[in-house]
């Protein structure tokens, strides 16, 4: 018989047959918190505000198993297979490992069609005395073990996954046997095996062949099994049955059929740590008894079974069926949680337009420009805003200077008119001279010491002229913030010298926002011959600063 290192796993052969099977569907819904267990919520949480990068793990069903198969002995008398059946449950606790609950009954035979005469030791032939006698057995194999179970492939770079797993798995438990002998005939006596092995021909006794020998064994053994197989003294029993711890270890292989339901095929094998499987201790080798042999025996169960996945609709499906990678590549491919940074696309002129889509890459600052990053040009007359100090020029006017001032052609009559109305309507001389301009700092409203005393000063020659207008001018108007600062710095200037120096209010003119000056001045100058309304009121007074 073959050293029991080389040991019958012929049922893993099928492993190489893993032709293509098709793709299942994605993984769950990372963002559903109803699969969350309540013990793993606050990561979720803490996942959903992007202050974790890891999902929780979902809660996950169980699976039950039921199975049937074959089932044999290695031991010290030639095996034949038997039938088993198995139970088991199973649950993950990752996406790799996952424990497992294994029960089987295994009901296993065996016959050695070598006789043997070393049987004096095993008490089950002890009605037998200087004859041969042919070991037999029938052992009925109870177990159970809790095993950890390693997926194989579900980790998976270039597809979601398939519908096919490969495991290995490895556990501790139990086996109570309970082995019996066919040793006795009907009648209770020693079967009479002097004519089995050899047979008288021409040339005296001959061998049998294995044919003839199963066949005369059949003729005779009567297949009761009505002795109890050889047992250790002190055998610790369970259920009045020998027990022994077990070792076992193998290999399988699930094909999914529904999102519930798959096929297993596995083939385990089991080490007990007893030479009494088959009910006898004591191995022959060849036609004689000269060699005697101690060694352990175990038992290998082949089998194929339905797996059933359970659990309530807030559980997704075991997760060896799930590959851990599939989250990650579809927010790859489709963010749909990920926090991207928000995109930042040149724009070298600073007018508010892209370079991509902007057709005057070089705007001046401040230059208003239109939706196509081009200088505006109001009036048409060929001059931009940025540069033109006469806005809406007339058609009629056209063309203009370059300064966008243009020239309008008197009307072909009533000059001497004109001339009488100008006499009639001008305004008397102003001698105030030349006034000074006040300087900010910064973005700062604030009137400082420097520019008191030269309001002061102006302030002056103001009251000695009560016939002239006084135009107070802020500059900038490029965007919103800088049309409220230069308001918010003409009104100090006039606040100041009305409340301060007691100027009447009517004799300024307001003015805000102009082009040509600079942002952090506001000037004054004779007004006289000026148009303007003495109060302006604030053009964005949610951008208005206090002084």
């Amino acid at each position: 018989m073959a050293s029991k290192k080389y040991t019958g796993l012929f049922g893993l052969l099928c492993l190489l047959a893993s032709g293509s099977f098709a793709q299942i569907g994605g993984s769950y819904d990372v963002q559903d918190s109803s699969v969350i267990p309540s013990k793993r919520l606050p990561q979720h949480s803490e996942f959903m505000a992007n202050n974790y990068p890891f999902p929780a793990k979902p809660r996950n069903r169980w699976e039950i198993g039921i199975k049937g198969g074959l089932g044999n002995v290695i031991g010290d008398v030639r095996s034949k297979f038997g039938w088993g059946a198995g139970l088991h449950v199973r649950k993950a606790l990752g996406y790799v490992f996952s424990l497992r609950g294994d029960f089987n009954y295994l009901n296993t035979k065996g016959l050695n069609f070598q006789p043997s005469t070393n049987y004096t030791k095993n008490p089950a032939w002890n009605a037998y005395t200087n004859q041969q006698v042919f070991y037999n057995y029938k052992t009925n194999i109870y177990d159970a073990s809790l095993q950890a179970v390693f997926t194989l492939n579900n980790i998976r770079f270039h597809r979601a996954k398939t519908g096919f797993n490969v495991y290995a798995f490895a556990g501790l438990g139990g086996t109570i046997f309970d082995t019996k002998i066919d040793a006795l005939n009907s009648s209770g006596a020693a079967y009479d095996f002097s004519s089995i092995y050899a047979k008288y021909g021409p040339s005296g006794y001959q061998y049998k062949d294995r044919k003839d020998i199963r066949k005369d064994l059949k003729n005779i053994l009567d297949g009761k099994y009505e002795t109890e197989g050889q047992e250790d003294n002190g055998q610790a029993k369970l259920f009045g049955e020998p027990f022994r711890p077990n070792l076992n270890f193998g290999l399988g292989m699930q094909f999914k059929l529904s999102k519930t339901i798959s096929l297993g095929i596995e083939d385990k094998v089991t080490l007990p740590k007893t030479d009494l499987l088959d009910g006898n201790q004591w191995q022959e080798n060849g036609r004689t008894a000269t060699a005697q042999t101690r060694d352990m025996d175990l038992y290998n169960f082949f089998s194929v079974g339905l797996n059933f996945a359970i659990g309530g609709s807030k559980s997704v499906e075991p997760l060896w069926w799930m590959n851990p990678l599939d989250y990650a590549y579809n927010e790859i491919n489709k963010p749909r949680h990920m926090k991207l940074p928000k995109p930042v696309l040149d724009d070298a002129d600073g007018d508010g337009v892209t370079d991509q889509f902007d057709n005057e890459p070089n705007t001046p600052a401040g230059a208003p420009v239109d939706s196509h990053g081009v200088s505006r040009d109001t009036d048409g007359d060929g001059v931009p805003d940025y540069k033109d100090k006469e806005l809406i020029t007339p058609t009629q006017c056209q063309p203009v200077d370059a300064d966008g001032v243009g020239k309008c052609p008197p009307p072909a009559c009533c000059d001497e008119l004109r001339e009488a109305m100008k006499n009639l309507t001008a305004k008397p001389a102003c001698n105030v001279g030349s006034l000074p301009s006040v300087t900010f700092k910064g973005k700062s409203v604030t009137l400082s010491n420097d520019a008191k005393a030269l309001l002061a000063s102006a302030a002056q020659q103001i009251k000695s002229n009560p016939d002239c207008k006084i135009a107070v001018v802020g500059y900038c108007s490029t965007n919103k913030s800088e049309q409220q600062l230069s308001w918010d710095r003409v009104n100090a200037v006039i606040t100041y010298l009305v409340e301060k120096e007691g100027i009447s209010s009517d004799r300024f003119i307001f003015k805000y926002g102009e082009a040509g000056g600079e942002c952090t001045t506001v000037d004054l100058r004779d007004g006289t011959n000026e148009q303007g309304p003495n109060t302006v009121p604030a053009p964005h007074p949610n951008l208005r600063r206090r002084g």
